[in-house]
């Protein structure tokens, strides 16, 4: 199959021959190309006597060869039909050779890039056989009067016209192809960027928010228990609470200030394993006891690398505090050749109450993981507690500590 359907087909008005009407019809070039066909039709008929004068019907037949050339973007296959059937009969009337041929050109080169080949072909193809008859055999009853047999040999040059049509017109319709599949696959690229930008805002904003909530949710259920019976600890898990909620706005004002300047590089540094002694200290206000291990020697780790680890701890530390009924939790981290392990372990068993979570936390550590090339594990242990293992592939080159 050769034809398109419409709504894959070409440029728009304004492309390549639109003559720059980009919502409109290809006036300005049209008009272009017929103030062209029809003067230099009469320099070409005064270089040619033995044909017959332009007069008013070879003018007619010329500007009915070019309006058509209006709308070879939206009818392409009948203006190439109708662009051919006028050029022959302006052959046939005896008229002299010249420009007549240009608009023939471009209607048949509008309908091979839009998809139309075979109508090109099929217009080309009658003009010149309409040519040859004319020009070999009907001869003798068409004006001028008295004409002879042209040349065969000029048949080469027609024939080597009509051939460089076809292919220059074949040409741009394969660029154009390429144009067309580049600018999609560029499409499409932006789109995944936006999308992964997307998921990376959401997952910067569901770990702060539900971290720094669920902190805040213990305390200030703290400080109203304690409000009348021990004001003193009461103000303590207050403080606590000030001090979550202007963490948690500070990296949320991070995230936002990344939304309003693209581009641009974060004003401080993404989080990475270096605070993790900040999140012992908020899971301890929060009533969690939390042990860190680490196994290997640590080295420096990639940023992207350091800000999944840290937020899959700090994700997997909310759950516990959420969700289980331990008070404790261990944190391991293992730094091997090839990658870095993170799990955090807690004692359960699982309170099964709705601590306010969206459910998506789980979700977004396998995000990060991925995103990374690894894989994350989050299971009961045997002993009813529950367990969250990441293993985070890391670069052998990285430069150690």
């Amino acid at each position: 199959m050769d034809e398109e359907p419409s709504s894959r087909r070409g440029p728009r008005p304004g492309g390549p021959w639109g003559g720059g009407e980009r919502h409109g019809l290809p006036w300005r070039s049209t008009l272009a190309v017929g103030v062209f066909v029809l003067v230099g039709s009469g320099f070409a008929a005064r270089n040619q006597p033995e044909r017959v004068a332009l007069d008013g019907l070879a003018r007619t037949l010329l500007v009915l060869a070019v309006v058509p050339l209006l709308l070879r973007h939206r009818r392409p296959v009948p203006v190439v039909s109708a662009v051919a059937a006028v050029t022959l009969a302006y052959l046939a009337a005896g008229f002299a050779y010249g420009p007549v041929f240009l608009p023939v050109a471009l209607a048949c080169f509008a309908a091979v890039v839009h998809g139309h080949r075979r109508a090109a072909w099929w217009a080309l193809g009658s003009l010149w056989a309409g040519h040859l008859l004319i020009a070999h055999w009907l001869y003798r009853y068409l004006p001028p009067a008295g004409d002879g047999p042209a040349p065969w040999g000029q048949e080469l040059p027609t024939a080597a016209f009509v051939v460089a049509i076809l292919a220059a017109s074949e040409l741009v319709r394969v660029r154009r192809e390429q144009w067309a599949k580049e600018r999609a696959e560029r499409a499409a690229a932006e789109r995944r960027r936006a999308d992964e930008e997307r998921l990376r805002i959401a997952r910067e904003l569901h770990d702060v928010l539900a971290h720094s909530l669920s902190v805040i949710n213990v305390q200030a259920g703290v400080g109203l228990a304690l409000l009348d019976s021990d004001p003193t600890q009461a103000r303590t898990a207050l403080t606590t609470i000030k001090a979550a909620s202007k963490e948690a706005l500070g990296e949320v004002r991070q995230v936002l200030d990344t939304l309003r300047a693209p581009g641009d590089a974060p004003r401080a540094p993404a989080p990475g394993l270096d605070r993790l002694p900040e999140l012992v200290e908020q899971a301890a206000a929060a009533g969690l006891t939390v042990r860190t291990e680490t196994e290997g020697r640590p080295r420096r780790l990639p940023p992207g690398t350091e800000l999944a680890a840290f937020r899959i701890v700090q994700e997997a530390l909310t759950n516990v505090v959420r969700h289980s009924g331990s008070r404790t939790a261990t944190v391991v981290l293992g730094y091997h050749p090839g990658a870095l392990e993170v799990s955090v372990d807690d004692a359960g068993p699982a309170t099964g109450g709705d601590a306010g979570g969206s459910g998506n936390g789980l979700a977004g550590m396998r995000e990060r993981a991925a995103a990374l090339g690894g894989t994350i594990e989050a299971g009961t242990r045997p002993d009813g507690g529950f367990r969250v293992r990441a293993s985070l592939p890391v670069r052998p080159e990285e430069p150690t500590r």
